[in-house]
């Protein structure tokens, strides 16, 4: 067949999806202008919202065909484990966790950029082998990819990616086919590696805050006081919030780390049921256009990828809202967009150009002979 030509032209971008992540990311700059007067938030995030819009649009315009090569995807994994292993060794200790790299005039959380790699060597291995899925082998191979890079973020320690870790390879494994006996086994292995992480995993700390979540009111003055300021905040906003700049509980810091793990907590007590359901919607609208990516894959590749992005976002939104509702332990996990830092926005804007990237040699095929192109990429899937 003749091969799908790359079309860099402005149809290929997804602008739906577009505006529905800047938007997210202005609502959580307009929340961080509340406490401007004392924190440098709002100028910095300002800046790295810049900066992740300039990396949309660059990788928009890249032909990322060249992910499809079994070597590129194998050199990619092996090239983001390195930064982890370091980690453990002269990162940077932030609250206890060594997670980041101290470059002076800012700090690089490499994690961010390792999700997105395992989705593409994830989407990489089951392209190739999605009709055999069925086989137990397979999934336990990509297990084993996602459970290195699992415990290497578990061992900084950071609990809450090494979750988002594990809940991307689920959620890949499941929309590849999994058959319903293997999912058992997948629940009986989590399990297992769940009461394994217990015993000789997870720090003090860590088990006292899964304790707080069983018991979420026998110690809000120690364990339990951020969920529960947390949940503090989102009833008070009420109906119609607060007023942008009126919240009490962030404001006057009952709420800690209201700028990134509490965000949406600081923004429904500001916004109310009205912005929360604003931004409920710009989150589905977000994951529809993913979905539709999805759909319009030029190939297996493509298609895997996407669904890979949907369960990074998918994670993190449904991690962040519960941990911030008191439905789930507290594990300072991001909320797509919205959250402060610029580790996960460039990620985030990256992925999502990707997308874009990738529909543009798709539009170009739909637009040609509508055959799956057979080139040498494609061959190697």
């Amino acid at each position: 067949m003749t091969p799908i030509p790359f079309d860099t032209k402005k149809s290929s971008i997804d602008w739906i999806a577009f505006g529905a992540a800047l938007g997210l990311a202005l609502l959580g700059l307009l929340t961080m202008n509340s406490f401007q007067g004392q924190d440098p938030f709002f100028l910095r995030q300002a800046t790295w919202i810049l900066a992740g819009v300039a990396v949309f649009f660059v990788a928009a315009k890249v032909d990322w065909r060249f992910l499809r090569r079994g070597s590129v995807a194998a050199a990619l994994f092996v090239a983001v484990l390195l930064p982890l292993i370091v980690l453990i060794v002269i990162g940077t200790a932030i609250k206890g966790a060594r997670s980041w790299f101290d470059l002076g005039a800012f700090a690089l959380q490499p994690v961010e950029f390792v999700k997105l790699a395992l989705i593409i060597t994830l989407a990489k291995y089951f392209s190739r082998r999605h009709i055999e899925i069925a086989n137990i082998r397979h999934i336990l191979v990509s297990g084993a990819y996602a459970g290195i890079v699992f415990v290497l973020v578990a061992l900084q320690p950071d609990f809450g990616s090494a979750i988002i870790i594990a809940l991307i390879w689920l959620g890949m494994v499941l929309l590849s086919g999994i058959s319903r006996t293997h999912l058992f086994a997948v629940i009986g292995i989590s399990i297992v590696a769940f009461s394994g992480l217990w015993l000789f995993g997870f720090q003090d700390y860590q088990k006292t805050r899964i304790l707080t979540f069983l018991h979420p009111l026998a110690d809000i003055q120690g364990a339990g006081y951020n969920a529960y300021q947390s949940t503090v905040a989102v009833g008070s906003g009420e109906f119609l919030g607060k007023g942008i700049g009126y919240g009490t509980q962030s404001k006057l810091r009952f709420l800690p780390e209201y700028q990134t793990d509490f965000i949406f907590a600081a923004f429904a007590e500001e916004w109310g049921f009205v912005g929360v359901l604003l931004l409920f919607v710009l989150y589905g609208v977000l994951f529809w256009r993913i979905i539709v990516s999805a759909m319009r894959g030029a190939s297996n590749f493509e298609t895997l990828f996407a669904l890979g992005v949907l369960c990074y976002f998918g994670a993190h939104f449904l991690l962040h809202t519960g941990i911030n509702v008191g439905l789930l332990p507290v594990t300072g996990t991001t909320i797509p967009f919205m959250s402060y830092g610029g580790s996960h926005l460039l990620a985030e804007f990256l992925a999502l150009g990707m997308l874009s990237g990738q529909a543009a040699y798709a539009l170009a095929g739909r637009r040609g002979d509508g055959g799956e192109w057979s080139g040498g990429y494609e061959s190697a899937v």
